[in-house]
């Protein structure tokens, strides 16, 4: 095929978007909204936990490591248990083990069954965070863009709000409580899939997307597009992670703010993730903007970095501000895992293959960072190397940009 891809990969004609799958689409955004609620609820209430159970420095950094670590090895996994059970009932898998490690880490008892329970938690969600994609492709091929802006949007909403509750329920109704609510969503969004289970006619598609040929995740690994896809998530997952690890010391120390404007200027960098959750996907799939949207993110993170580099006092809030509009390569790379591959087989490859390449770089980012810093004494070299991300940003997102499908690429061996 060549051409311009169409906003619909499947070129059906798009339907309502209840019509026959109601509860297909309850059963996305409820995962979406448990995928965050685990990493996110934890760090504020450290100290609160620490009091009863020991947490020396060095077992909360192995709880930092632990998201995108998990995150990366079942995000390689997931397409190889998906193709044993099928995607349905490894969702309802992972829900269940997502909700025993919510409710594991509010019982235990000391620190080893915490990071156990902790494991659990990350791994459910390493592998909610790889079938997402594929479930859309499945239910709701018509309408990717629109579906992928509503998951996107719950994940960026459910990233912000355990943080701004979890210390008011730790205060008033103690930490375990504060840590193992969260179970509760995971078991609610276990009933869609479950009745999708027991009743699958009731919304499965009419014609579901052909099947692809095996060995999907051995052609993702060599594929031009699936690197190119997972350089974009890695770039928006580094300056995210390294962001959320060290953003109130890098403006503490340049712009000379309070540790209060550090916390407000961290949730700022955070809640623009939801203006790109909600308009990126729409715009890359309905208007085919890709190198728009790759030009603006690149802009946001050059202009950002480089105004706490050369005036951070001048217009800090602006300065974060784009910072935090440089990530929008996550939501551009959540929905071209769909407009670059024709079967919900390919997806859950594509979508296996960028993210445990991401998450795996996200995941020593942080840690690298901070010695950089240590090393040369303070945040210019830091910041120029986050600035520098851009670059193989940049190439990736023209080269994702340009048409075609993951499953129509040929090798030299295939003939």
């Amino acid at each position: 095929m060549t051409g311009a891809i169409p906003a619909i990969p499947s070129g059906e004609p798009p339907r309502p978007l209840w019509a026959g799958r109601t509860l297909a689409l309850l059963g996305i955004l409820l995962v979406a909204s448990s995928l965050r609620t685990g990493v996110a609820s934890l760090s504020p209430i450290i100290a609160e936990i620490d009091v009863d159970i020991p947490l020396p420095p060095a077992l909360v950094g192995l709880l930092g490591m632990l998201p995108p670590l998990c995150f990366a090895v079942f995000a390689i996994l997931t397409p190889i248990i998906a193709k044993r059970l099928g995607l349905e009932r490894t969702v309802v898998v992972a829900l269940g083990v997502l909700a025993v490690g919510l409710a594991g880490r509010g019982l235990a008892p000391e620190s080893v069954t915490l990071i156990g329970a902790s494991v659990l938690v990350f791994a459910a969600v390493g592998v909610g965070n790889v079938l997402l994609p594929p479930l859309v492709k499945r239910y709701f091929s018509d309408r990717v863009g629109l579906v992928t802006t509503l998951y996107v949007s719950i994940i960026s909403v459910s990233t912000f709000v355990p943080p701004l509750i979890a210390v008011p329920v730790a205060d008033a109704a103690g930490w375990r409580i504060s840590l193992g609510e969260w179970a509760v969503i995971a078991l609610i969004a276990l009933v869609p899939w479950i009745a999708l289970l027991v009743h699958p006619r009731a919304t499965a598609p009419a014609a579901l997307v052909e099947e692809a040929a095996g060995g999907q995740v051995r052609r993702a690994l060599r594929s031009p597009i699936a690197w190119a896809l997972a350089t974009i998530f890695a770039v928006s997952s580094v300056n995210a992670y390294v962001m959320f690890a060290w953003l109130p010391s890098i403006v503490t120390d340049v712009a000379g703010v309070t540790s209060g404007q550090a916390g407000a200027l961290l949730s700022l960098f955070a809640a623009m993730g939801l203006p790109a959750a909600l308009l990126v996907p729409i715009v890359a799939a309905r208007y085919d903007r890709i190198r728009t949207l790759v030009v603006i993110s690149v802009l946001a993170f050059v202009l950002g970095y480089g105004g706490l580099l050369f005036a951070p006092e001048a217009a800090i809030w602006l300065w974060v501000a784009l910072i935090g509009t440089g990530p929008l390569l996550f939501p551009l790379a959540l929905v071209l895992i769909n407009l670059r591959s024709r079967t919900h087989e390919g997806s859950i490859a594509l979508s296996g293959v960028v993210q445990s390449v991401g998450y795996l770089i996200a995941a020593v980012a942080p840690i690298g960072i901070g010695l950089v810093h240590e090393a040369t004494g303070g945040w210019t070299v830091p910041l120029v190397i986050l600035a520098a991300t851009a670059v193989p940003g940049a190439i990736a997102g023209f080269l994702a940009a340009r048409p075609g499908y993951l499953e129509d690429e040929r090798h030299p061996h295939q003939g």
